[in-house]
């Protein structure tokens, strides 16, 4: 199988425990220098991909695991969703769910509800953030660079797609987008 994954690293599939044929990783984070022959690895946005790729036609399967609340409002979201149908027949797109109690990049409860400015103090001082914010600028373009997903929202970017409900203690904490050919 050959994969794209839009957004990930070089570093998990390395780790992976199933091995693809061919992985190609696109993502605006470097990548190591140095990568196994069956991974190519390139910087790019997965919301303006260049032309080659998105008309290659040479991925079985594009994987996306925590990227579309990173990419940057419903019109980047849409470009996602439209490059996502149409690198391959069959894709798996996860992303959090927004009302699921514990917000995941801060794990903290109801953060995704609290007004912006808020959030963004919080980013500076709450310790289990992912990564701590060292001012009120970059915690607010942290704060704004993350902007978790509804279910019906999910429903709408991909249509043809099943959405499934990835549970924890019985709540939805995660939206899956799987389609299969």
């Amino acid at each position: 199988m050959r994969v794209i994954d839009l957004g990930g690293t070089v570093e998990t599939w390395l780790r992976a425990p199933v091995r693809p044929a061919h992985v190609h990783v696109v993502n605006l984070e470097e990548h190591p220098p140095q990568t196994p022959d069956w991974i190519r690895a390139e910087y790019g946005d997965a919301c303006a991909l260049p032309k080659d790729i998105l008309t290659s036609g040479d991925y079985d399967l594009v994987y996306s695991n925590s990227v579309l609340e990173h990419v940057g409002g419903h019109a980047q979201r849409m470009r996602f969703a439209d490059a996502v149908q149409t690198l391959a027949p069959r894709h798996w797109v996860q992303t959090p769910y927004r009302y699921f109690p514990i917000e995941p990049h801060w794990l903290f409860p109801g953060f995704q509800v609290l007004p912006v400015n808020a959030r963004a103090q919080l980013a500076r001082y709450w310790p289990l953030a992912h990564s701590q914010a060292g001012s009120t600028e970059e915690g607010m373009r942290s704060v704004l660079g993350t902007e978790l997903i509804s279910r019906s929202e999910m429903e709408f970017y991909f249509p043809d797609s099943r959405v499934i409900g990835e549970r924890m203690a019985g709540l939805v904490k995660s939206l899956i987008a799987v389609k299969r050919s």
